[in-house]
């Protein structure tokens, strides 16, 4: 057999690895503003060229501009921005109760901020997220108790789930934030089988689903988007491209569509890309999509395009997989900083009060810690009792489960 009659197997490599200069020349980035705002009821075929661009409101300038701007009052952007630091400051908390053996696991969204916290501000209530487990702005912007969150983390006598899931997979149905599921993907089919229900009980409740990167080459993505299209679901189909795996460089998922929008378009789905880092953008883009969901307009796939700044999880080290220095030559900023000179600019913020707030928050993340600690850690203090496994499962507890609580003496 000749060499040219042989087959090689094509596997994509990332730009640059350990050690490399970080180079992110292949982001196309558009000038804020720049890009279209269809109506909502625009025609799919219409507004293809949105998935393949990058809706941005804050210009470098830390301006807002275009057609996307101008949804959000000074009043809530502040709410954002507090919303956003506060989330950030309980990362730092938690990730070092993880170091000191408090809980032993732990995830962070340091860089990822904007997405789930502007995301959460154009829902009503009564909606549901079915989310990965880098979702708790959602819970952080809805109002949802930070003890709570610190309990559920630490397994403790006061976890709302009893100690029977994973650290940082919160639910609460309340809130609108339906139980993480630690299999990946699987949340996107509950969403449109979700939205589906609400729409043949002629509810007014939509559904938003979430995914990363990464998990779209698992085969429920696609099967969501089959149903979605098939039924036109009230639902908004998330995908927070944050560059990486747990250490596999998205590449290998996207695969040659260009972009994980574009796997929309051939599901006739109105896909769309947007900022991940712009509070703005993303508020805006989700509240356009939001309501095209509650028109009976169907699904929307909505692609944020931001970056993963810390670890995957405590459990990861990233400089095993890429340069140390990358995240800081990351064109799309910090979400964080971004929305604070915007509203420097606009002359309601500065950089004193700036300071302030970021100590007040940390004063009150802080108390939460100290009050959820009391209630008990991974190794100190009370636990959920072994009786609470058995509750909660069934509206009437069957036979079968009396007996063996009654044999294990709980």
């Amino acid at each position: 057999m000749s060499s040219s009659e042989r087959l090689s197997l094509h596997v994509p490599e990332p730009a640059v690895r350990p050690g490399d200069t970080p180079d992110f020349s292949t982001v196309k980035i558009p000038k804020a503003g720049a890009v279209p705002r269809p109506e909502v009821d625009a025609d799919p075929e219409s507004m293809r060229d949105l998935a393949f661009s990058i809706i941005r409101v804050l210009n470098r300038n830390g301006e807002a501009v275009g057609p996307w701007a101008g949804a959000l009052t000074d009043d809530e952007l502040l709410d954002g921005l507090r919303h956003m630091m506060t989330l950030r400051a309980f990362d730092a908390r938690m990730l070092i109760a993880q170091r000191q053996g408090k809980t032993s696991f732990y995830m962070q969204h340091l860089g990822e901020e904007a997405v789930s916290c502007a995301f959460r501000k154009a829902l009503k209530p009564g909606d549901m997220n079915f989310p990965t487990y880098r979702q708790a702005g959602l819970l952080i912007a809805n109002g949802y108790p930070m003890v709570d969150m610190m309990s559920q983390i630490f397994s403790n006598a006061r976890d709302p789930l009893k100690g029977r899931q994973l650290p940082v997979m919160y639910s609460s149905r309340e809130h609108g934030f339906f139980t993480i599921s630690g299999n990946l993907a699987t949340q996107f089919v509950q969403a449109v089988g979700w939205a589906m229900a609400s729409a043949i009980r002629n509810d007014s409740k939509i559904a938003a689903a979430w995914i990363g990167d990464g998990s779209t080459a698992e085969s429920d993505f696609h099967a969501a988007l089959v149903f979605a299209s098939t039924y036109k679901a009230p639902v908004v189909l998330n995908v927070v491209n944050n560059q990486w795996a747990i250490s596999t460089f998205q590449g290998i998922a996207r695969g040659g569509s260009g972009t994980f929008a574009a796997r929309g378009l051939g599901f006739g789905i109105p896909s769309l890309r947007v900022d991940g880092n712009d509070y703005l953008a993303v508020h805006a883009v989700a509240k356009w999509a939001a309501e095209r969901a509650r028109r009976n307009m169907g699904p929307t796939l909505i692609e944020y395009v931001t970056y993963r700044v810390g670890a995957h999880s405590t459990s990861d080290d990233p400089s095993a997989y890429r340069p140390k220095t990358e995240s800081s030559a990351w064109p799309l900023g910090d979400p964080v900083i971004r929305l604070k000179n915007h509203l420097i600019g606009r002359g309601v913020w500065s950089e004193e009060r700036h300071k302030q707030s970021e100590a007040e928050i940390l004063d009150t993340v802080i108390a939460a810690q100290k009050e959820a600690e009391s209630f008990g850690t991974l190794h100190a203090g009370a636990k959920p009792s072994a009786r609470d496994m058995f509750d909660g499962v069934f509206a009437e507890m069957p036979p079968h489960l009396r007996r063996q609580r009654q044999q294990a003496g709980v």
